[in-house]
């Protein structure tokens, strides 16, 4: 089946990913490792550091939704545990998650009070469009608290593909992430902005697009995750891998496509590139709704971002300064109030 207009049969587990998902979090788990997107698959009940309950269901307790305990989103959540209650009177409960739309989801229902999701996704859930989840269901409570670091968009291929810019990858077979997941939507939007219409979709987590790749089942696949991208550092191990660049006017025109998209460059010496791969990135981010206090989210955000020293995860790039770039969405009043 030749590339599909936009994001098809998802609509129905989409909107259950809203409108239906459990407070247990038992809609997916990530399987990326470090810096990977936090795609879900579909395990049992999520993983809670404190005991469970939606929402801030006690006094001074917050819920926090995060991603799976592979990924990124899980570990620096805790972090930010960490230093919330080491400098507030808040307790947080941090759950593991399918991650940005199970998190969505989760804000929406008011069980959770934060979040951890991609500013897109963020974009599409308040705007109610780009993913079939949202269509017709915007999430207009939704705020932003802060932005935290890139979610770089990889096109990875081998060496033996030949492909080496993205005009090359016409007639191709694409692998673009899990159907209807965020990776999926970043990756239809990209190829067409780049105008590459005419290719072959497979839809699967980069766990299997990996083998597709070693087995010439397909081309390239896409990967959205801060690097180094664990999944892609194992493919690197036994195979020569090419990420393909997104620079000029391809760069600028994947820009135009949408407000949510930044430069990024993904360093030499990553995954054995022998130079720098300038591409586009979107944001890892903090996220809550307007049912939670102003003074609530101001010192929650004061806690996290006056004792940035105290984090292990990601700290090149979760500053105050760095804090609204690429914010895709109505800052929370508490968030204005403290970083002003």
């Amino acid at each position: 089946m030749r590339r599909r207009e936009f994001i098809a049969a998802t609509g129905a587990a989409g909107i259950v990913g809203i409108a239906g998902c459990s407070s247990n979090g038992n809609e997916g788990e990530t399987t990326t490792t470090s810096g990977g997107e936090e795609t879900e698959t579909g395990t049992g009940t999520g993983t809670e550091t404190e005991s469970s309950g939606g929402g801030s269901g006690g006094s001074g307790r917050l819920s926090w939704h995060a991603g799976g305990t592979g990924g990124t989103y899980f570990p620096l959540s805790n972090e930010f545990k960490t230093v919330v209650e080491d400098n507030t009177d808040f307790t947080l409960q941090v759950q593991s998650t399918g991650a940005s739309v199970e998190n969505v989801g989760s804000l929406a229902r008011g069980e959770a009070d934060f979040a951890l999701i991609q500013n897109d996704i963020a974009y599409f859930a308040f705007n109610g469009e780009g993913i079939d989840a949202f269509q017709g269901n915007a999430v207009k409570s939704l705020r932003g608290v802060a932005t935290l670091y890139p979610e770089t968009i990889h096109i990875v291929t081998l060496a033996g593909t030949g492909i080496q810019s993205p005009s090359d990858l016409s007639g191709k077979t694409i692998n673009t992430g899990d159907l209807g997941s965020g990776t999926q939507v970043n990756a239809t939007q990209i190829l067409e902005a780049l105008g590459v219409s005419d290719y072959e979709e497979q839809n699967t987590g980069f766990s299997t697009a990996s083998d597709q790749l070693k087995n010439g089942d397909i081309d390239a696949a896409f990967v959205v995750g801060g690097w180094p991208v664990g999944a892609i550092e194992e493919l690197a191990a036994t195979e020569d891998v090419v990420v393909v660049p997104v620079e000029g006017d391809n760069r600028q025109a994947v820009k135009d496509a949408a407000p949510f998209y930044a430069d990024d460059e993904i360093p030499s010496g990553t995954y054995g590139l022998d130079s720098a791969v300038p591409t586009v990135s979107v944001q890892a981010m903090i996220a809550t709704t307007t049912q939670v206090a102003d003074g609530t989210v101001e010192s929650v955000a004061g806690a996290i971002f006056d004792n940035t020293d105290q984090l292990t995860i990601k700290t090149d790039f979760i500053t105050k300064e760095s804090a609204q770039d690429g914010m895709s969405i109505d800052l929370h009043p508490g968030a204005k109030a403290y970083f002003g």
